[in-house]
C-alpha cells in the first residue's frame, strides 16, 4: 500500500520546446506530482523526520525544470520523476506537466501525465 503526497500548481519558468527559439523565451509550466510512499509511520508519530518534505521535492523539481533545457514536455516529466526517485526513497513518482498556450488562441494548454516507478531507476 502507498499513500501519496501530492504537490499541485507548481509554476516554474523552463526552456521547453522544439525549436531553439521556443527554448531560449523561459515560459511558465505548470507541474503537479504525486509522491507515493508510506505514510503510516509519519502520521502516527507526526514527526517531519518519518516523511519526505514536499520542501524538498520542490527543490528538486525547480532545479530539473529550470537548470536544463527540454526539447519534450514528455522529457521534462521523466527528468523530474526519474530526480526524486534518485534522491528520496519513494516508491513511485507521476508527473503531469502542462505547458499553456502552446498554440496561441486554439489550445489553453498540452501536457503529459508520466509515472515512474523505483524499478524504473534501477
Amino acid at each position: 500500500m502507498s499513500d501519496v503526497i501530492r504537490l499541485e500548481g507548481i509554476q516554474i519558468p523552463a526552456a521547453v520546446g522544439v525549436t531553439v527559439a521556443e527554448r531560449r523565451v523561459r515560459r511558465p509550466v505548470t507541474l503537479d506530482l504525486e509522491v507515493g510512499l508510506d505514510l503510516r509511520e509519519a502520521g502516527r508519530v507526526d514527526r517531519i523526520g518519518r516523511t519526505v518534505h514536499y520542501k524538498r521535492i520542490f527543490e528538486v523539481v525547480e532545479d530539473v525544470a529550470a537548470s536544463q533545457e527540454h526539447q519534450l514536455v514528455e522529457a521534462l516529466g521523466d527528468r523530474i520523476a526519474r530526480a526524486v526517485l534518485s534522491k528520496f526513497d519513494v516508491d513511485f513518482v507521476t508527473v503531469t506537466v502542462r505547458k499553456p498556450t502552446p498554440i496561441a488562441g486554439v489550445l489553453q494548454y498540452a501536457g503529459v501525465r508520466i509515472t515512474r516507478t523505483r524499478e524504473d531507476v534501477s
